[in-house]
C-alpha cells in the first residue's frame, strides 16, 4: 500500500508520559535522528523533579519538546503539531497546550478506569467525544509492544518498558526519520544485556513497521534539512556546550582544569561531562557540599589552575563567602549558576532569570565581579571560553548565569576550528616585579587592566600572603588604614568597571534605523524574543532588538542605546531584577514584562506584549 507522503516546513512534538516511561530518551533519541537529518532543532525537556514520581498522577508526568525545521527556528515553539500521550495524565496535563487540529497519538491501554480516576476522568476522553477539536490516532502501543515481543526471553514488565521505542519507531515513519543510529544506540546502551538490547530494537522497528502497514496513519511527512551555515554539526545541550567551553578554555590557556563542584539539579550534567575528559588535563573533585567544591576550586586558582565550581541557586547562596574570598585574594575563579525556579528548594527542574541580583550583591562588603550570561545552548560555549578570559586576564572570580531552559535544551552547534579560539595565555609572574628587581609585590597592579600578579606557590623568590583580610596596595602586607581601604575598594571596582572597554558594544538589530521601540533581552530570553521580533516585523511594524551577553559591566554604549528609543520593553523570567539595575543606573523608564512560571516565554505572546507597546506610541 503505497501512503501519501506531505511536505511540511516545520514540526512541533511533544512526548509525554509518566517519568518511568522513558520519555526524555525518546525524545533524545528522536532529536538525534533529526540532527543526523540536518534539520535545524530546538528542544524543551519539562520533568518532574523526583526521581520516580507517583505513576499516573499530574504531578508525575514527564515530558520532551522537539521543534524541527527545514530553515532556522529559534525556540522548541508555543504549542506542539502532535502529542504523544502513554497514559490520561499525560493528556490531560498537555491538552492545554494543544491547538485546534493538531494530532493526539493515545496509548489507549493505560486508559484503564483506575488511571482515569487518578487525574478526574468520569468517563475515557478518547470515547466520549470530548476530543472532537483534534486528530485522535488511538494506538494500544503496549499490548501491541508486548506482542511483538512473543519470541523474546524477556518478562512482560521489561516488554512493557519497550513501548517508548515502539512509539518512537512509530514517529519516526510518520516524519521520515533516520533509524540506523537508534539502534546502534540501543545495541550499545545495552551491551551487557543482550535479551533487552534485542528486544527494544525490535520494538522500535515494530513501531515502525506499525505505521507503515496500519490504516490507522494514511499520511506519512517530510520536512526537507535545513539549509545551515557549511560545517560540521553535532546537536549539543546548554550544559555540553558549557563543559566543552570550559575544557577549550582551559586548553587555550594553557592551564590545567580543576572544577569543584557538589551535584545540584540543572547543573549535574557539566560534572558529568567533564569528568570524562581527563586526557585534557581535567580534574574533577566531587566534594561532600557546596562550600567545600567553591573552596577546592579557589584552592586549585591559588595553585595555578583554571579553577572552576558549578551549582544552581541554593548553592551560590553556601558559595557566597568563598567567592568573596576570591574578590579579595584576586584570584580567577568561574562559578557557574545555572538558574533554576526558587527560593529555597523551589522547583528544581524548572528554569528562572532569578539570581542575577545575587550574582550582582550576593555577597558581604563591596565585592563586585563580572557576570556573563549565554543567550542559547550553543553559545554556552562561548560563554564559557568569554568567562575564562576575563577570569585569567583580570584576575578576578567571574559569575556564569545559565539556566535550566539552556541547560537541558538542545539544538545544532557548527563545531568551531581550533585554530579560531582565543588565545587565553595565562602570564605568571616568574620573578620579583619591584623596581628595584628584588621583591616581590603581590598586589602592584597591571596599569591598563589593574590585575595582580598571579604567582604560583613555591616559585622561588616569590613568596606571598594572601587571604581574606584586607591588605595593603602594591605589598600585600596586611592593612587596617582606612584610607589603604578605601583604595583597595576602589581599585577593585575600578578594575572591573575597565572590563567595560574590553567587551563589545551593544548591537542593535533596527534594520531601517528608525524604530521607536526597542526590545532588551538577556540570557535564555533570546530566542522566544526572537522569534517574537519576526513575528511582528512580517505585520510591517517597525521594532528594534538588542540582547545583553554581559550584565557586569554594562557594555559601554548601554545608556545610549537606551535613550535613543522612546520605550524600551524588557521581558525577564523574573519580576524585573535587570530593569531595575538599569532604571538605577541609566534613569530609564524601561517597560518591564515578567513571568515567573518556570518555563520560558512564548514567541505568540511576547509578540502580543511587543505590539501593544508599539501601539500605545
Amino acid at each position: 500500500m503505497t501512503k501519501q507522503v506531505q511536505q511540511l516546513d516545520r514540526v512541533i512534538i511533544r512526548f509525554a508520559g509518566d517519568s518511568g516511561d522513558g520519555m526524555q530518551l525518546t525524545g533524545d533519541r528522536f532529536t538525534a535522528e533529526t540532527a543526523e537529518f540536518g534539520n535545524d532543532i530546538s528542544t524543551l525537556p519539562n520533568f518532574p523533579a523526583e526521581i520516580r514520581a507517583p505513576a499516573g498522577t499530574l504531578p508525575g508526568v514527564s515530558s520532551f519538546q522537539l521543534h524541527f525545521a527545514d530553515h532556522d527556528i529559534l525556540t522548541p515553539g508555543d504549542a506542539p503539531n502532535v502529542l504523544v500521550a502513554m497514559n490520561p495524565a499525560a493528556l490531560k496535563a498537555n491538552l492545554g497546550d494543544l491547538p485546534r487540529g493538531a494530532d493526539i497519538i493515545v496509548n489507549t491501554d493505560e486508559f484503564t478506569k483506575r488511571n482515569l480516576q487518578k487525574v478526574g476522568y468520569t468517563a475515557s476522553p478518547v470515547e466520549d467525544g470530548s476530543l472532537g477539536e483534534w486528530r485522535v490516532h488511538a494506538v494500544p502501543l503496549t499490548s501491541l509492544t508486548v506482542k511483538s515481543l512473543e519470541g523474546f526471553d524477556i518478562s512482560k514488565k521489561d516488554a512493557e518498558r519497550a513501548k517508548n521505542m515502539f512509539a518512537l519507531g512509530l514517529l519516526s515513519w510518520l516524519y521520515h526519520r533516520p533509524t540506523e543510529a537508534t539502534v546502534r544506540f540501543l545495541r550499545s546502551k545495552f551491551a551487557k544485556k543482550p535479551d533487552i538490547a534485542n528486544a527494544n530494537v525490535a520494538a522500535f522497528q515494530a513501531g515502525w513497521n506499525y505505521g507503515e502497514t496500519t490504516e490507522s496513519f494514511s499520511v506519512s511527512y517530510e520536512v526537507k534539512p535545513a539549509k545551515l551555515t557549511p560545517g560540521l554539526y553535532r546537536n549539543i545541550s546548554g550544559n555540553q556546550a558549557l563543559a566543552y567551553g570550559l575544557v577549550a578554555a582551559a586548553v587555550q590557556a594553557k592551564l590545567p582544569l580543576f572544577l569543584g563542584s557538589y551535584p545540584i539539579t540543572p547543573a549535574s550534567d557539566i560534572l558529568h561531562e567533564l569528568s570524562k575528559h581527563k586526557r585534557f588535563g581535567v580534574r574533577t573533585f566531587q566534594a561532600e557540599d557546596e562550600i567545600a567544591g567553591v573552596g577546592a576550586a579557589l584552592g586549585a586558582a591559588f595553585g595555578g589552575a583554571l579553577g572552576v565550581t558549578t551549582t544552581s541557586g541554593p548553592g551560590v547562596v553556601l558559595k557566597g563567602e568563598t567567592v568573596g574570598l576570591a574578590v579579595a585574594t584576586e584570584l580567577p575563579l568561574i562559578v557557574v549558576d545555572v538558574q533554576r525556579a526558587g527560593p529555597s528548594t523551589g522547583m528544581p527542574t524548572k528554569t528562572e532569570q532569578t539570581d542575577l541580583l545575587m550574582a550582582m550583591f550576593g555577597r558581604n562588603g563591596e565585592s563586585p565581579l563580572p557576570i556573563v550570561a549565554p543567550a542559547t545552548p550553543s553559545d554556552c560555549f562561548d560563554a564559557a571560553l568569554e568567562a575564562a578570559r576575563l577570569a585569567v586576564k583580570y584576575r578576578t572570580p567571574v559569575m556564569l548565569l545559565s539556566d535550566g531552559y539552556l541547560a537541558n535544551g538542545s539544538e545544532p552547534w557548527r563545531l568551531p576550528e581550533v585554530e579560531d579560539l582565543p588565545d587565553l595565555s595565562a602570564d605568571f609572574t616568574v620573578a620579583p616585579n619591584s623596581d628595584d628587581g628584588e621583591t616581590y609585590l603581590p598586589f602592584r597592579r597591571d596599569p591598563q587592566t589593574l590585575a595582580r600578579p598571579w604567582a604560583v606557590p613555591g616559585t622561588p623568590g616569590l613568596e606571598h600572603r594572601i587571604g581574606g583580610i584586607e591588605k595593603a596596595d602594591g605589598t600585600g602586607n596586611i592593612s587596617y588604614d582606612p584610607n589603604n581601604h578605601d583604595r583597595m575598594v576602589r581599585l577593585r571596582q575600578a578594575k572591573i568597571d575597565g572590563i567595560a572597554q574590553d567587551i563589545p558594544p551593544l548591537e542593535v538589530d533596527d534594520p531601517d534605523g528608525d524604530a521607536r521601540v526597542l526590545v532588551l533581552g538577556w540570557g535564555s530570553t533570546y530566542g522566544p524574543i526572537a522569534a517574537a521580533m519576526r513575528r511582528v516585523r512580517k505585520t510591517g511594524a517597525k521594532v528594534a532588538q538588542a540582547h545583553l551577553r554581559h550584565l557586569n559591566p554594562l557594555p559601554a554604549n548601554t545608556g545610549e542605546v537606551l535613550r535613543a528609543y522612546d520605550k524600551v520593553l524588557l521581558p525577564e523570567i523574573n519580576l524585573g531584577q535587570l530593569a531595575l539595575l538599569l532604571r538605577a543606573r541609566f534613569l530609564v523608564d524601561i517597560i518591564s514584562y515578567n513571568r515567573v512560571r518556570g518555563l520560558p516565554f512564548k514567541a505568540e505572546e511576547l509578540a502580543g506584549v511587543i505590539q501593544d507597546v508599539i501601539d500605545s506610541e
